[in-house]
């Protein structure tokens, strides 16, 4: 559902240590994001005991990023949340768009400084 809480991630310099804290603190469990290792991200899919699907993700930053968690929503459009968010007095940090691997996502600071991600899922090939 559009403009809702969709996914958490958890990024670190250390995946490993996070899969181990998590899955045995919460038993969830995880599994590559082959699509992400295509372009070259490290990031894992975290599904929850009993869910059907994937929830969140942890991020491998590799070192390039601080270490932090962060929800984000979806979207209708990323390139207008951004927009729009800069417009009230928010700060685009990063930005993917028409991203091959995934969907296109943003990284955005609210006036207060807090970090929040957005993102809109691909559209569905044509026939679906």
């Amino acid at each position: 559902m559009i403009n809702t809480v969709a996914w958490f991630e958890i990024a670190t310099d250390d995946p490993q240590g996070a899969e181990k804290f998590y899955g045995g603190l919460f038993g969830w469990t995880f599994s590559t994001d082959e699509n992400a290792a295509k372009g070259g991200m490290d990031y894992r899919l975290i599904t929850y005991p009993g869910a059907d699907g994937p929830q969140g993700g942890v991020y491998g930053t590799g070192g390039k990023f601080p270490a932090h968690g962060v929800f984000s929503v979806v979207v209708a459009d990323t390139a207008a949340t951004c927009a729009q968010a800069e417009s009230l007095g928010g700060e685009v940090v990063f930005k993917l768009l028409d991203n091959p691997n995934g969907p296109d996502f943003a990284y955005l600071r609210d006036a207060s400084g807090n970090l929040f991600g957005v993102f809109t899922p691909p559209s569905a090939p044509a026939g679906e």
